[in-house]
């Protein structure tokens, strides 16, 4: 899994930072590409990447602000004209069906696939036999959350010496053995997966959070996640300016971290205001609460 930040400022675009979008690439655990949120001028930013539109097969929407949707009627067109024919299906507030339908309906725009449409609401969102996905509501000026997304564990790697002692010689039939619960051998001897794989591998978590203002509630829904990604408007200075909009700074997603003891903090949603030689301090103002805090760019890869 990695994570592919196509949009990393805030309101509106930059010479440096687009609007808000994310990619999780599941290339190799499904051939699949999850976005997350869908700023103006998205498509524009895929063209600079090797991500292929018809491979998105979710889009998650954290909250209905243009500089989070405004890009997705387009995108929606583009994947339909370069291939794409497989359904999609699209999450998020209430109001977001009627703003693509709308949309595509007065641009005369005809898809050649279908599009799945979920309202999303606090609670489980759906399960799958690879992935549990999760939703919070956050504290904004519109309805904005968060998403919580558990990989499930994973079986555990065969082990060739065991099933050698076992009589069983390497082949096609250890790779069957790996893909199935039992198989049965030439001899007529039956061979249990369960009895020939290490322990399993603990998937990973990811939590994405939409624009919120910050409290410490939201803890416990990002509690130990390998990464949380989370907005950080404002710098330290900036917080009173943070809680009038609605917004984080970098110091307080950085106390959010702690509190819920993730792994790794990626800071996104960056105010214009803030210019490069800007970064270094917020980094490090956010450093001293959370360590392992990373401030992403666009076409930044980060690896789950």
């Amino acid at each position: 899994m990695e994570l592919f930040f196509l949009g990393t400022g805030s309101g509106v675009p930059s010479k440096h930072r687009n609007v808000s979008s994310l990619v999780l690439q599941l290339l190799q655990e499904r051939g699949t590409n999850w976005l997350f949120d869908c700023g103006e001028a998205t498509q524009h930013q895929i063209l600079h990447t090797t991500i292929k539109p018809r491979k998105i097969e979710k889009i998650f929407i954290t909250h209905l602000h243009g500089d989070h949707i405004f890009g997705l009627p387009g995108l929606l067109g583009s994947r339909s004209f370069q291939g794409g024919t497989t359904p999609i299906e699209i999450y998020g507030p209430p109001g977001l069906k009627e703003f693509v339908q709308t949309s595509l309906k007065v641009s005369q725009t005809k898809l050649k696939y279908e599009i799945r449409f979920h309202e999303i609401t606090e609670g489980f969102l759906f399960e799958d036999e690879q992935f549990k996905v999760m939703v919070k509501k956050l504290e904004h000026g519109v309805a904005s959350y968060a998403y919580r997304i558990e990989e499930k564990n994973k079986i555990g790697e065969l082990l060739p010496d065991k099933l050698l002692t076992a009589g069983v010689k390497p082949g096609p039939i250890f790779q069957k053995i790996k893909e199935n619960a039992s198989v049965q051998l030439p001899d007529g001897r039956t061979i249990y997966r369960e009895d020939f794989v290490g322990p399993p591998k603990k998937g990973k978590t990811i939590c994405i959070f939409g624009d919120t203002r910050f409290s410490p509630q939201f803890a416990e829904f990002a509690k130990n996640s390998d990464i949380l990604v989370h907005e950080a408007t404002f710098g330290p200075a900036d917080e009173d300016l943070a809680y009038e909009y609605f917004h984080s700074s970098t110091r307080q997603a950085a106390s959010l971290a702690a509190m819920a003891k993730v792994k790794r903090l990626l800071l996104n949603h960056i105010s214009s205001r803030y210019l490069a030689k800007d970064i270094p301090q917020l980094l490090e103002g956010a450093k001293e609460i959370f360590p392992n805090t990373q401030i992403v760019n666009d076409f930044d890869q980060v690896t789950v």
